[in-house]
């Protein structure tokens, strides 16, 4: 995940938390939290992922 697509989404997630708090709707603000905690984890195991192919192929070359 780029570093523009990953503020986007971060942005996007803190705006819905931020606006289910403006107009007091809990559930809307824990929507927010929890994909905000989701596009984490998935930039998360992408990276991971990223650095196990980089390890896989260096492995091969040797």
């Amino acid at each position: 995940m780029n570093a523009i697509a990953y503020w986007l989404l971060m942005a996007l997630a803190f705006g819905v938390q931020v606006w289910g708090q403006v107009i007091d709707l809990q559930d809307l603000t824990l929507l927010g939290i929890i994909a905000a905690f989701g596009v984490l984890g998935v930039d998360r195991l992408l990276l991971r992922a990223d650095r196990y192919e980089e390890f896989a192929e260096a492995g091969e070359e040797s």
